[in-house]
């Protein structure tokens, strides 16, 4: 048996129809595994279940061998980072972090030399005293994570708590999840909407749709291999067009595809930055460009509907209501049967 076990899992609120529905997980000891999908997907459904703040409609949860299903969330020892951090604001970063522990009536030199530890695990020796207030948003997620882990849970959850943070400082902060992570040697469960995200930091990726798993893999697999539309089109390949007799359809329209393709494709897709615009078979009407540096993002209408591909900067000239050629490499397509 895994350390974390979910098994058949319905989860809803109040009268409505089922959020998650027989769900399946599997996750070992010490392992990160990232809930991966779009706003209503069931991810922080099931992570609220797992915690004890939703209670099942059906299925179990078992934790290091021992059915958690139906106890109270004080009786899990699980810990939770959430979005909004939730510190005392009239406690400072030491008696913030010794809260829990004080709860559980750990003694005064057990509680400082382990409140000490996580601190500095966390970056933050010499903060002790300062109040929430007085940090930035990154030190107070640290904050957060300390507490959290302190009282040394048997699984950590965190939904989403990367995402009140500026673009930097999110790139530094998952790094140094990732850090404490595998220092530490704790089970994490982390919700995130973000795949960028989710492929830095996780063991395995759980992409959710409508309450089920659509796929489960290694970030890697996940990236290069999405097994349906649904995962391809989250994961970056936002090209897609639906596959018959030789030509690409989509819009109502179709356009043909001189290229060999697998036999049961049913689909094929295109990362943006692999559609090559200014060269190629096709072409459309530029909708939108981004200057990006380097490159210039396109957005053009076509017959097929709307693709969006790149080009390099030096070389991009056309400009909204403008035609443009484009390419779609078959070395570079996904060919899916679903």
């Amino acid at each position: 048996m895994s350390y974390l076990e979910l098994r058949q899992l319905a989860l809803g609120y109040g009268k409505s129809n089922a959020a998650v529905d027989k769900l399946d997980l599997s996750v070992e000891q010490g392992e990160l595994i990232s809930l991966l999908g779009p706003s209503g997907c069931g991810k922080t459904t099931t992570m609220r279940a797992i915690a004890g703040l939703i209670d099942l409609r059906a299925g179990s949860i078992t934790l290091d061998g021992r059915d958690i299903g139906r106890l109270p969330p004080n009786k899990r020892n699980i810990g939770m980072v959430f979005q909004s951090y939730a510190l005392f604001p009239h406690l400072n970063v030491f008696d913030n972090v010794a809260f829990g522990l004080r709860l559980r009536k750990v003694d005064d030199k057990t509680l400082r030399a382990r409140v000490e530890k996580v601190i500095a695990a966390v970056g933050l020796a010499g903060f002790e005293a300062r109040l929430p207030a007085q940090m930035s948003g990154g030190q107070q997620q640290r904050v957060a994570l300390a507490r959290a882990i302190v009282i040394e849970p048997k699984l950590l959850l965190l939904d989403e708590p990367l995402s009140n943070l500026d673009a930097k400082l999110r790139v530094q902060m998952r790094a140094e999840l990732r850090r404490i992570q595998r220092e530490l040697g704790i089970t994490m469960l982390y919700v995130t909407h973000d795949q960028e995200e989710a492929l830095a930091l996780s063991d395995r990726i759980v992409v959710m749709n409508a309450g089920k798993i659509e796929q489960m893999a290694a970030p890697e697999n996940l990236f290069r291999q999405p097994r349906t539309r649904f995962v391809a089109n989250f994961m970056g390949f936002e090209n897609i067009f639906d596959y018959r007799d030789g030509n690409l359809h989509g819009n109502g329209r179709q356009l043909p595809f001189d290229a060999t393709v697998p036999a049961g494709t049913a689909c094929i897709g295109w990362r943006p930055e692999r559609v090559i615009v200014g060269a190629g078979a096709y072409s459309g009407t530029v909708l939108s460009r981004g200057f990006l540096g380097d490159s210039v993002e396109y957005l053009l209408q076509t017959p097929l509907g709307e693709v969006k591909g790149f080009a390099e900067a030096r070389c991009a000239t056309w400009r909204e209501g403008d035609t443009a050629s484009f390419d779609l490499p078959s070395d570079s397509a996904l060919f899916l049967p679903v």
